[in-house]
């Protein structure tokens, strides 16, 4: 099976400290027959609407979403309150690491159950990983 997983990150080694959907890029990785492969380094578009908007608003969800666009994976240190929007277009990780060469690991090691939650239809929830 073929996934494309991203993963927010500031500096491309190690997850951002904010929310994932706060993360400066987006690196996407294809993942298929147990290799990896980074695809694709993605801007994140910062959010436009009105500054004092708080953690959760619904036009954040969409700003991340739109740059997301073909990912089935979202690998992250810190969701926010949006995560059950993202949830509705994503399996979504949150890793207990800060680098993202163990999260690859990490997300190899578990393929079966990202599997598992991607083919849910309805009800699905995150998924947290440690090294």
């Amino acid at each position: 099976m073929e996934f494309l997983i991203a993963f927010g990150t500031d500096d491309g080694e190690n997850f951002n400290d904010d929310h994932v959907g706060m993360a400066q890029y987006y690196y996407v990785y294809e993942f298929a027959n147990g290799k990896e492969k980074l695809v694709e380094k993605r801007k994140n578009v910062r959010f436009t609407g009105d500054e004092t908007s708080k953690h959760g608003d619904p036009k954040k969800a969409r700003a991340t979403s739109s740059v997301l666009e073909g990912v089935d994976v979202l690998v992250g240190k810190k969701f926010g309150p949006n995560l059950p929007r993202l949830l509705e277009k994503f399996v979504c990780i949150l890793v207990r690491t800060n680098s993202i060469v163990t999260a690859i690991e990490v997300v190899h090691n578990n393929m079966d159950i990202i599997v598992e939650e991607k083919n849910k239809k309805e009800g699905r929830k995150h998924i947290v990983l440690k090294p």
